[in-house]
């Protein structure tokens, strides 16, 4: 990987020295299919870049990472490809005031997300294809100068495999067995890209007829493998397409600039989903084999809107460097929640933008590795490692924040200036921060600095004064703390909601202020004289990014009410307090265990209750204390089925209980349960068991030796499709056999012959909670592999090792010691390689500290 890298340096000097025309790119893939000749599969790439360079006679560089280059011409002159190709760049010499470069080269298919990706559908043998490029995986495909701020127009052309479609980012016709497609805008190489392959592909269209009279039709599309079609539901889809593209209208005044909008859902996808123009591609997991509850549909809503807001935020005007990836990622989640709230069926999304988004938040801006929503990307590693839950999570909160702050009008009418003044071009912050002072009439340098220049997270606690009598206010502050690493305390624009119980029980908000926060202590005068509170909630309506702590009153509250909180809003902030308050050894695990056996079953929001659920198993499997982790489990286990039992058939909560109870179950009746389920011999009224339900269920039976080889084999030939293949991977993996782990170490460490999807498989069934003595022994192994691995793999492959294979169930003090040793014995590691290893230390430390606090509690 090493050699592979680009610094910040290198790509500020080659900005500086050159301006890209356009590019040709012509590939082959007829070679997708066939038997091959033993050898690594390769396609070639033939590209020609028109480019002009404000130095004649200077030297740079052009970017290839493949196993051979054919030939190379520069301005109609032969280079030797020996001489000038290292396998990741290309040296270009002597260059002309106006160039064209021609590389003829041969690039590998990818097994790892990355570049192109190659799949072959064991249901049915057929060959799909698709690229991923961000952030610098363009270069796997075609020669290029890849950095945001080089960008160009782009011709693509494409020979594939007879009775294929292929797609591209511009509308493309098939004539004389070639696919040629319209030329692209000017856009960054990242963005670019091909879909290849007998895909089910639907069409709809969207059309818009503006006030001036202007009218704009968008070619909609949406795509997926043969094997999926029969589960497609196209039609949503594009109904979440239709409304985003209608709101994004009406809010940007800009109208979309890419011509056709395909969507693809592909195989072994290594993100969410990627905002290609023309040709977004979604991991195909968002098309949904059996039933899932409604937060499911909401995330993939989300996710749609999410990429459509890049086509403004990221492509149309794209970040200089990765520094201000924030530029794109931040707004497009803040964007993407925006509109499904203002433009979809999901109405409640902010609460779960609230529960479950923030909450990645506040996990990464607590960890030795976070940084400023605006970053400092030295290279291309640094920015693999920086689509984090900084980047995204907490930079759409900060910009929640903004809107509180300048006004919603003032921050949208910023945004159409901004997209107006940089079509096509790329900024960096001070462009985006110089439109909104002008919108807003505030100055935005002061609450830049503390946004988006400082890292941590603020806690906010309420401190209430009562009158003698104590039926009355006398005062009401917040107080602002910050950690020691990140002492800065910044700008809230806050409400303070006021909570007390009804007659008939229910607690409810009674009085609510908005006000700014300044400084270690603001006093809220409006609330003096109010009637004395049961809770205080310090973030109401979720305005601000805080951690949110509660005075005791509130606490003792919220031990014996929770459940009688009406604002699901209200409730979903309160159950991520108390969330923060056990992830920070405040609050012991099995305290938090008990509010969700207590408060879980009357949870509303379905969204709510699954983040819920998967909470109380990580309070369960990494912060309750060892010795009370089995008796944990067995009242999670009694409560998820008591739950499950009362649940409405057939409805959504069912699902997610059943589910639950399938994560948690250990003991052997509850284990026969989930075998008399699978086998047909008990039914629970109105639950149906479909294929992924199958599955969830056999997994635990796999764990604790109920189900084995035999049985998952022949789960598979019922299921016998890549989506059955890698539930049975990970099934398998997760048997509770010495020989087992060890084939499955062996799989992931020893050798690249799986794909990036099933590597995630095997890790995922390799670490189970209940098999801490059978992965023991590998704790060592994985400090000595680790620098090999991210040495020898792709980044991702990578990152997916060291990350899922950190010996984390190992929760002791020699674990972390082990860690510090290979810290202080590796200084000069690569330093993503190091972040991965502290951010996983830190979790470790985290857990052990919450375990002590659990400890504590036992002798209550």
């Amino acid at each position: 990987m090493p050699g592979e890298n680009l610094s910040r340096e290198e790509a500020r000097e080659r900005a500086a020295l050159l301006s890209v025309d356009g590019y040709d790119v012509s590939l082959d893939l007829r070679s997708a299919v066939g038997d091959g000749d033993g050898e690594p599969r390769t396609f070639r790439s033939v590209t020609t870049i028109r480019f002009r360079c404000g130095e004649p006679g200077a030297a740079t560089f052009a970017d290839l990472v493949a196993p051979g280059v054919t030939a190379v011409s520069l301005n109609g002159k032969d280079l030797d490809p020996s001489e000038v190709f290292d396998g990741a760049r290309i040296a270009l010499e002597n260059l002309a005031a106006e160039n064209e470069l021609v590389v003829d080269a041969r690039c590998a298919y990818s097994r790892t997300g990355e570049g192109m990706h190659r799949f072959v559908d064991p249901e049915d043998g057929e060959v799909y294809l698709y690229t991923q490029y961000e952030p610098a995986d363009a270069r796997r495909v075609f020669a290029n100068f890849e950095q945001p701020d080089l960008k160009a127009p782009y011709r693509f052309e494409v020979r594939a495999p007879e009775g294929w479609t292929v797609w591209s980012n511009g509308a493309g016709e098939l004539t004389d067995g070639v696919w040629r497609f319209a030329e692209t805008k000017p856009i960054s190489t990242y963005i670019t890209c091909v879909v290849a392959g007998p895909y089910h592909y639907v069409t709809d269209l969207y059309a818009r007829t503006f006030e001036d009279g202007t009218r704009l039709e968008i070619p909609l599309g949406a795509m997926c493998r043969k094997g999926l079609a029969p589960h497609f539901d196209a039609d949503d889809v594009f109904l979440v397409t239709k409304q985003g593209l209608d709101f994004f209208h009406d809010h940007f005044d800009y109208p979309y600039p890419f011509g056709k909008y395909d969507q693809a859902f592909v195989p072994e996808y290594n993100l969410g989903a990627m905002e290609n123009p023309g040709l977004v591609t979604f991991r195909e997991e968002y098309i949904f084999r059996g039933k899932v509850t409604q937060a499911s549909y909401e995330a993939r809503a989300n996710v749609v809107l999410h990429e459509m807001a890049h086509m403004w935020f990221g492509d149309l005007v794209t970040m200089e460097w990765w520094d201000d990836l924030w530029l794109k990622e931040s707004f497009a989640d803040f964007m993407g929640t925006f509109a499904n709230v203002g433009a979809t069926r999901f109405r409640d999304a902010w609460i779960t933008f609230a529960n479950r988004r923030k909450a990645w938040a506040y996990r990464a801006d607590q960890l030795p590795s976070t940084h400023p929503v605006t970053a400092d990307i030295r290279d291309l590693e640094d920015a693999k490692l920086n689509f984090d839950g900084i980047t995204y999570a907490k930079g759409a909160s900060v910009l929640k924040q903004l809107v509180a702050y300048a006004g919603q009008d003032a921050f949208l009418e910023g945004a159409r200036r901004y997209f107006k003044r940089n079509a096509y071009g790329n900024t960096r912050l001070g462009d985006l921060l110089s439109v909104l002072a002008e919108t807003s009439g505030r100055d935005m340098t002061a609450w830049a600095r503390s946004w988006l220049q400082t890292a941590g997270v603020n806690s906010l606690t309420p401190q209430v004064l009562l009158d003698t009598e104590g039926g009355r206010i006398a005062e009401l502050a917040v107080l602002q703390e910050a950690p020691e690493t990140h002492p800065e305390l910044r700008p809230h624009r806050i409400a303070v909601g006021l909570y007390r119980r009804t007659p008939q029980g229910a607690l409810e908000r009674y009085a609510r202020v908005e006000t700014d926060v300044h400084g270690a202590r603001t006093v809220v005068a409006e609330l003096a004289g109010a009637q004395a509170p049961e809770l205080v909630l310090v973030n109401d309506d979720d305005l601000t990014y805080c951690k949110v702590r509660f005075d005791e009153t509130s606490l003792s509250t919220l031990r014996e009410h929770l459940g009688a909180l009406t604002d699901p809003l209200a409730r979903a902030l309160c159950w991520s307090a108390l969330w923060n308050l056990t992830r920070d050894g405040l609050l012991p695990a099995r305290d938090f265990i008990g509010y969700v056996l207590r408060f879980a079953g009357r949870e509303s929001d379905i969204g709510v209750l699954q983040m819920l659920h998967a909470w109380a198993n990580t309070a369960l499997v990494h912060y309750a204390a060892p010795a009370w982790r089995e008796t944990g489990g067995e009242l999670l286990a009694e409560g998820a089925l008591r739950e499950l039992r009362a649940a409405g058939p057939g409805s959504e909560h069912q699902l997610a209980w059943a589910r639950f109870f399938a994560e948690v179950a250990s003991a052997g009746p509850d284990l026969a349960l989930l075998k008399e389920l699978l086998d047909g011999t008990t039914a629970i009224d109105g639950l149906e068991m479909d294929q992924e339900l199958r599955w969830a269920f056999l997994e635990p039976l796999a764990a604790h030796g109920a189900a084995d080889e035999a049985v998952l084999a022949a789960e598979l030939s019922r299921d016998d499709t890549a989506s059955g293949k890698r539930h049975q991977v990970r099934c398998l993996a997760a048997r509770p056999s010495a020989a087992v782990k060890a084939q499955a170490w062996a799989q992931v460490v020893e050798s690249d012959a799986l794909s990036n999807a099933l590597v995630e498989a095997t890790i995922a069934g390799f670490g189970r909670p209940s098999q801490r003595a059978l992965t023991a022994p590998y704790a060592g192994q994985y400090f000595t592999a680790i620098e090999r691995i991210w040495r020898e793999r792709s980044i991702q492959i990578g990152m997916d090792v060291v990350r899922g294979l950190f010996p984390a169930l190992q929760d002791r003090p020699e674990t972390l010691e082990a860690t510090d040793a290979w810290l202080r014995a590796h200084r000069d590691a690569a330093p993503a390689l190091r972040r991965l290893v502290l951010e996983a230390r830190d979790d470790l430390a985290r857990a052990l500290r919450a375990q002590e606090c659990d400890a504590t509690a036992s002798g209550r």
